[in-house]
């Protein structure tokens, strides 16, 4: 299913320059966070903006997917990572907020497959930025398999991803295997034969 199906709203963040930032307020996030920051999913700002430099904001609620949609390096263009805090908070310029009823981890690990990531990239050209645009992210197809299979391989791979990120639970080379079991299951959990679950 297209990501244009799912979506129930589909809208770019408004600007917010580095040297807004303050210490507290309002939590925000700018593009380059999702790269830098956030992975798959994450529930508290890094970043805050005072509310007096605030103008025409456009925020962002527990479970909407984010996109980064300027980016260094096509392979990157477009990574999206879910909101899972309570609170709203406020979307940057190159930020694109969809809103949608599927299960949100659900949707964010299916955007971060190989199969997502081709998607993402397919057409691009090679530049010092790239970018991606809210029509290009509505063209963009993922499985959407019954809410309560959703549910499932969202518990199977947050599982396998607490196990991953866990340094204290294993060594080295245990972890990085973890890792690579980790991705394969994902990949497999997250590939559906087309129209399997039209």
């Amino acid at each position: 299913m297209s990501l244009g199906e799912i979506a129930k709203d589909m809208f770019r963040g408004s600007g917010i320059k580095r040297d807004e930032l303050t210490e507290s307020g309002i939590p925000c996030v700018r593009y380059g966070e999702i790269y830098t920051t956030y992975n798959i999913w994450f529930d508290k700002c890094v970043s805050h903006i005072s509310e007096t430099k605030i103008k025409n904001g456009k925020y962002f609620n527990k479970g909407d997917i984010l996109f980064a949609i300027t980016g260094e390096k096509i392979k990157d263009i477009a990574k999206s990572c879910v909101y899972m805090g309570d609170g709203k908070c406020l979307a940057g310029g190159d930020v694109v907020v969809m809103k949608h009823d599927e299960n949100p981890k659900f949707i964010s690990y299916a955007l971060s497959t190989t199969e997502a990531i081709k998607q993402k990239t397919k057409g691009m050209i090679k530049s010092k930025v790239v970018h991606s645009s809210i029509p290009k992210l509505k063209k963009l197809k993922i499985p959407i398999p019954p809410l309560e299979v959703q549910n499932e391989i969202v518990r199977i791979l947050d599982t396998f991803d607490a196990l991953v990120n866990d340094i204290s639970i294993g060594l080295p080379a245990e972890i990085e295997g973890r890792r690579k079991q980790y991705e394969y299951y994902r990949e497999k959990l997250l590939s559906f034969k087309e129209c399997e679950y039209a």
